[in-house]
């Protein structure tokens, strides 16, 4: 009977460990040899990856707590959850806006701090002035990155009567479709700046986006402006932040990534990474990608990689090999003559490309016998090789 190991880091969510079948999965901390790793923040070091491992999932969206392209090298999908922890980070993002918007930090501190006695009630109307607010309709919000969570984010700013100006020069397809019409797709992150009341981010951290809020775009940005960051720390220049907080360049920096240089600033609101904090949301993204680690496992299939092309072949046959490879030429005309050598029928066929990374499933009309894989895996730009044999009853 098959049984795939899954080494599991942190505490992933109960609901999702529960759809590992027992019957052909072991699933716990410290496993030896496992087919998969799954973990949420844990900063996953190549020491750790066995040479058994096939896959890496996050139970979440950014993978920078592992290390993608050495895994891409191996041949070894990295599995995240993007979306599944949209709702929580859209309820914060405007619990944050409110609040900045309300001043409630200040105004509840400022109550903490009142003396206890017959001035108490004195105290309190006195100094709720210095308090005053402005409301959300009306205002302009600025949406840098239009994926799940901006989009979101954009449809209930909408919602609640704010103007939405976006920017996503690499928004996908679906994203557009679900986009409300009537948000202005701007034409650069200047332009975002310079007319939004508030200015929100939602994008992974890469080598393009790191430092993208710097302090010549922030030179250009609206006096008063609000800046919030629930994406990764990295996306923001700190310094250049705190320089415009402390030239009141701009009004308000909320972020989600505090540091010891943001901590007591008074024009800083910093929460202990509680973006995805919710039961719904650790759930959602644990339960999202025990099915993508399983249909990988068991059918060689891959969605939501971030380093591997979606592929999704329906099972033909009980003889199933997957290979990943680089993305060159002849790679297909090789395998596939690798195994007609071999006697080998394929009875199903699936090749796909994503940047330099490809991979190939095929369905096969008898076994390929190990010496053939071995060949297979031999051909100059193969990463990886396995057989995916059927899982019944899973």
């Amino acid at each position: 009977m098959i049984k795939y190991r899954v080494a599991v880091y942190n505490a992933v969510a109960a609901r999702g460990l529960e759809r590992f079948p027992h019957a052909h999965y072991i699933v716990g901390k410290g496993l030896s040899a496992p087919d998969a790793i799954l973990l949420r923040s844990h900063q996953l070091e190549l020491g750790e990856i066995a040479p058994s491992v096939k896959a890496v999932a996050r139970a979440g969206a950014g993978v920078n707590n592992i290390p993608v392209e050495a895994m891409s090298q191996r041949g070894i999908p990295v599995f995240n959850a993007p979306g599944a922890n949209a709702n929580a980070v859209k309820e914060l993002v405007f619990a944050a806006m409110l609040a900045s918007a309300r001043n409630v930090v200040p105004a509840v501190a400022y109550v903490q701090g009142l003396a206890e006695g017959d001035s108490f009630e004195a105290q309190v109307e006195e100094g709720k002035k210095q308090f005053a607010g402005f409301e959300l309709p009306g205002r302009t919000l600025g949406i840098i990155g239009l994926g799940a969570i901006g989009g979101l984010v954009a449809d209930t700013a909408i919602k609640l009567g704010m103007n939405v100006h976006g920017y996503d020069p690499e928004i996908t397809v679906d994203s557009a479709w679900r986009l409300p019409s009537s948000v202005k797709k701007a034409q650069s992150i200047e332009e975002v700046l310079k007319v939004a009341d508030f200015v929100t981010l939602h994008l992974p951290l890469t080598d393009r986006t790191k430092n993208l809020v710097n302090a010549k775009r922030l030179a250009g940005a609206k006096r008063g402006m609000a800046l919030l960051n629930f994406a990764r720390e990295g996306i923001v220049e700190e310094d250049a932040v705190v320089a415009a907080l402390n030239e009141k360049k701009i009004r308000a920096y909320i972020t989600d990534f505090p540091t010891p240089a943001l901590k007591g600033h008074p024009h800083v609101m910093a929460l202990p990474h509680l973006g995805a904090s919710t039961t719904e949301a650790e759930e959602n993204c644990a339960v999202m990608v025990v099915d993508q680690l399983r249909d990988f496992l068991e059918e060689g299939n891959i969605r939501h990689a971030v380093n591997f092309p979606a592929v999704d072949m329906a099972r033909e046959s009980p003889h199933r090999i997957a290979i990943a490879n680089s993305n060159v030429p002849n790679m297909v005309g090789q395998i596939s003559t690798t195994m007609a050598q071999a006697g080998l029928n394929i009875h199903n066929m699936v090749n796909k490309s994503r940047g330099e990374m490809a991979y190939t499933l095929v369905d096969l009309d008898s076994a390929a016998a190990p010496e053939v894989i071995s060949r297979i895996a031999r051909i100059p730009g193969v990463l990886s090789i396995r057989s995916v044999p059927a899982v019944d009853g899973a």
